[in-house]
């Protein structure tokens, strides 16, 4: 009995559905006779067929999602049931046509094809390619057109003029042509004669010629799209107030103009104007009164607006608290202006807020202890401000929070505990003042990618069974604290992500083992701490990737190996001994290595002058190395840096030098190099810095310097001198800046100079210190852009060029330990920079210039000159009474102190020297940074 009322069932259920099907058949069938396919008119289908046969498709130019939609168009077909077109239903009129993103490839003519579809209201051509063609006339008969799409197609030209007839028009979009143009005329037809316009996207479209006032005619606008045009000029801020605007994106561009002053209410959703130069508004009271407005507080009304940007703009004052009714505001953003005062408190209730960014300008007093918003938000930089106080642990409990960013404020802590630690993954403290230990609540960030806390006063000592809990962590710095070490506990490291570290700057005295497993490690830099002893094989077990090593300024005596296969970056300084080991030649994908400050001894290993085919920087300099400089550049070079000095290298400069061609830096000082001068190197094209003092070159220097080619090396070089590279801090950054930072060496005192920046207007040539001969080329006077010039302890003889006065810019002149005689040439004068002058022991005579800068040099300018007489000197020349300036020039002021330094460095015994450089370093490294700007 229940099979029989089972079978029953089922052949009712499926009598229901046959019935079903019969309804919606019949249904269908009734449809399709009600709405059927409209014939499409001959004339219409001849003009579609004749718009594409002129066009090819190239299958390869486009995105990927993009596809050829008339493919399939076929004149034995109703044109209507083809993609991309749409018919009016009573006449079979074309009304639309979507050939969007339809890799079409040709020019854009309209004049024998489109333009007879007098239909057409809607024409979208965007994301195809017409090769650079110009928009030509034509436009104009498309009389019923209301919206038109030619973005992304690779347009070029000037918009014409008879689109401003399309009187139809509500939508135009031309975005994204950025050699697409419109010009000041055309653009005002536009917007005079398009009254109807509502949506006008012209983003990377040139606007440079456009005033920006024309836009007051679109009254109608609901879209306005303007990113990255080149607009420039005032923009009138009654537009922002349009009664229909929702959109207003007028990004990256340079218009200038203020926000609303009052009475702001309109239906605006997004609003953009990051990258531009839009000022406070200035209130004026009564009577004299002036009151400066960082924004209105009508921008509370903006009850719909979901997106505000003021992202680098002049913007200034205090931010008013007036967000509290903008409940669907989701980005807020004004980074990089100049706001000032406290918080909004408002703004801490915002919901749907997403990202708030209010990065880089003045903001001032701490974070509040609690919020009742920020459910949703996501992104919150507020760095690069004025904040103080703690930071609240708040922050890492928000439910959606992934990226924070405090860093460069002046918040203090300590960080407290986290009750319920969020899904961050980027968190930024670095650049604060914060103290105490790391809570261990704060490891429990298990999604934590980015760790930045350096630059604080953290102490304590990191745990590295805590510090594995951050599974997830792909940058840990820790840098510039006061952490004391790492305890190993023998744990699993489960930090497989791990790719970048920096632990520099603290108090570590050993390897921190979590190192040995983080396999995928590509950057180190445990530099500045208090490591000591050697690098073993097995401490750096887990650094076969690294490309980016950094060990410096520790306490490491010996090298078991080097670390990895790799390495780009490598910087040894320490206290190294014994020879460089022979498995350096291993690394041959070296860009830059630094070994230099340590104790190493021996020759310097042949190979390293093969890997000038990829290596940049190589700096062995302060060591203890000797024997001959190996062969560099042999073959094609990229070494830009070569530093050599303070070393014991003898014999020859090789000849292969001449080889590296973008050599820009060679440091040869305190060797002992037995050579003639180097004229070879004048046909190094890049060549800025040439060191040679204290070693044995010889020659005649009037020689050496004779040939054209060699005045022509002198002319673009900015530093021959006594250098050395300087390093910084900061991973790749760090490695980057190494190439353009030198530390000039100038009688025992030191200063920064940038070859980028201050080499522009530093130019020094120092050849002190050798075993020249000869005269002093009258080719010098040629460079008048010398600021120094030291050839002193050399042989040199014969009379003092009269040329050298030609040297308008020279500000230091050091001439002392020669064989020099005659007399001191009266044109000297003539060099009124001049602030140091040192002509010591040499065999002048007669009367010292008086004059200008002469005025101002006392007797150790001249000691050691018995034939000389005139002032400063007690001898009198002659029968002529003692020459005395009338007003000689004071040195008490900071400008005029750097001679008395010079001349105490100079001439007094090494514990005074000692006592200069203390006190006296700061001026005198203001006086060559002053040097460009007296020109300026």
């Amino acid at each position: 009995m229940g099979k029989f009322i089972w079978l029953c069932q089922i052949r009712s259920l499926v009598f229901v559905l046959f019935i079903l099907s019969v309804v919606d058949c019949c249904l269908s069938l009734s449809s399709s006779s009600i709405n059927p396919t409209p014939s499409c008119l001959p004339e219409d289908s001849s003009a579609l067929l004749q718009f594409t046969n002129t066009r090819s498709i190239d299958d390869s130019a486009f995105f990927s999602y993009c596809y050829p939609k008339t493919n399939y168009w076929n004149e034995s077909t109703n044109c209507c049931s083809w993609e991309g077109v749409t018919c009016e239903k009573a006449t079979g009129q074309v009304i639309s046509l979507d050939l969007s993103c339809s890799k079409l490839v040709g020019s854009l003519s309209l004049n024998t094809t489109l333009v007879r579809l007098r239909g057409l209201k809607r024409l979208d051509l965007s994301l195809n390619n017409f090769s650079a063609s110009s928009i030509l006339s034509g436009f104009n008969q498309l009389v019923s057109l209301t919206h038109l799409n030619l973005s992304g197609s690779y347009l070029s030209g000037s918009v014409p003029s008879d689109i401003s007839l399309l009187s139809k028009l509500i939508s135009h979009d031309l975005s994204r042509n950025e050699i697409l143009e419109f010009d000041s005329h055309n653009f005002d037809m536009l917007t005079r004669n398009l009254s109807k316009i509502e949506n006008l996207l012209l983003r990377l479209v040139d606007m440079s010629d456009v005033v920006p006032i024309s836009f007051m005619n679109l009254t109608s606008l609901k879209c306005l799209s303007l990113k990255s045009c080149g607009s420039q000029g005032d923009f009138p801020s009654e537009i922002f107030q349009l009664r229909y605007l929702e959109y207003v994106d007028l990004s990256w561009n340079s218009l200038t103009g203020y926000l609303p002053k009052s009475n702001w209410s309109s239906p605006l959703k997004f609003f953009d104007l990051s990258s531009n130069y839009f000022r406070s508004t200035i209130i004026y009271t009564l009577p004299t009164l002036l009151e400066q407005q960082s924004i209105p507080s009508s921008l509370g009304n903006l009850t719909k607006i979901t997106y505000l940007g003021f992202y680098s703009n002049k913007l200034e004052g205090e931010i008013p608290d007036v967000f509290g009714n903008l409940n669907k505001l989701t980005t807020l953003d004004f980074s990089g202006c100049y706001f000032s005062g406290q918080l909004a408190p408002s703004m801490f209730s915002l919901t749907q807020l997403t990202d708030l960014a209010l990065a880089s300008n003045r903001l001032e007093g701490p974070l509040p202890t609690h919020v009742t918003g920020f459910q949703n938000l996501k992104v919150f930089d507020l760095s690069h401000n004025l904040l103080t106080g703690e930071v609240p642990s708040w922050l890492f409990t928000l439910p959606s929070l992934e990226y924070l960013y405090l860093s460069n404020n002046s918040l203090t802590g300590p960080i407290s505990q986290i009750q319920k630690p969020n899904s961050i993954q980027v968190d930024d403290l670095a650049d604060n003042d914060i103290h105490g230990e790391i809570p261990s609540s704060f490891f429990g960030l298990s999604k934590l990618t980015y760790l930045d806390l350096s630059s604080n006063n953290l102490s304590g000592i990191i745990r590295s069974d805590m510090l594995s809990k951050l599974q997830s962590l792909e940058t840990l710095d820790l840098s510039t604290n006061n952490f004391s070490g790492v305890i190993n506990l023998d744990v699993p490291s489960k930090l497989k992500n791990l790719t970048e570290v920096n632990l520099s700057n603290n108090k570590l005295r050993q390897f921190p083992s979590f190192l040995r497993s983080a396999k995928s490690l590509r950057s180190l830099d445990l530099s500045n701490n208090k490591i000591q002893g050697s690098i073993f094989k097995w401490e750096s077990e887990g650094w076969e990737q690294l490309i980016d090593l950094n060990l410096c300024n520790n306490s490491l005596t010996s090298l078991e190996q080097f670390p990895g296969k790799n390495i780009l970056f490598l910087d040894l300084h320490n206290k190294l001994t014994g020879e460089i080991p022979p498995s350096i030649c291993n690394l041959t994908s070296l860009d830059m290595l630094d070994l230099s400050k340590n104790y190493f001894g021996g020759i310097i290993p042949s190979c390293l002058g093969n890997f000038s085919r990829g290596i940049s920087i190589i700096n062995l300099q302060k060591n203890s190395l000797n024997g001959k400089i190996p062969d560099f550049c042999v073959e094609l070079s990229s070494l830009t840096t070569l530093a050599l000095n303070d070393n014991k290298l003898e014999g020859l400069l090789p000849r292969s030098l001449v080889n590296c061609t973008l050599l820009r830096f060679l440091n040869l000082v305190n060797n002992t190099l037995n050579d003639l001068f180097p004229h070879r190197l004048s046909v190094l094209p890049e060549l800025q810095v040439l060191i040679l003092r204290s070693n044995r070159f010889y020659g005649r220097l009037d020689y050496s310097m004779a040939t054209s080619s060699f005045l022509s090396f002198f002319r673009r070089m900015k530093v021959v001198a006594a250098s050395q590279p300087h390093q910084k801090r900061g991973g790749y950054e760090r490695f980057h800046n190494y190439k353009k930072i030198m530390k000039v060496t100038m009688k025992r005192l030191e200063i920064e100079l940038d070859l980028d920046k201050s080499l522009t207007d530093f130019t020094l040539i120092d050849f002190s210190n050798n075993q020249f001969n000869g005269r002093i080329p009258e080719a010098l006077g040629e460079l008048n852009a010398l600021l120094v010039l030291n050839l002193s302890h050399n042989s040199l003889n014969d009379t003092l060029p009269p040329s050298l006065a030609n040297m308008a810019a020279l500000e230091s002149l050091d001439l002392s330990s020669n064989k020099l005689g005659g007399r001191i040439p009266s044109k000297f004068t003539k060099l009124t920079f001049l602030e140091v002058l040192n002509l010591s022991k040499n065999n002048f005579f007669g009367p010292i210039p008086v004059g200008s800068q002469f005025n101002t040099f006392d007797i150790d300018s001249y000691a050691g000159n018995s034939d000389l007489c005139g002032f400063p000197l007690s001898k009198k020349c002659g029968s002529e009474e003692e020459r005395k300036p009338q007003t000689p020039k004071l040195v008490e002021d900071e400008d005029s102190a750097i001679p008395f330094i010079w001349k105490l460095v100079m001439m007094g015994p090494w514990w005074l020297v000692r006592t200069v450089e203390r006190d006296w370093q700061r001026n005198f490294t203001r006086w060559v940074r002053r040097i460009g700007r007296k020109r300026n």
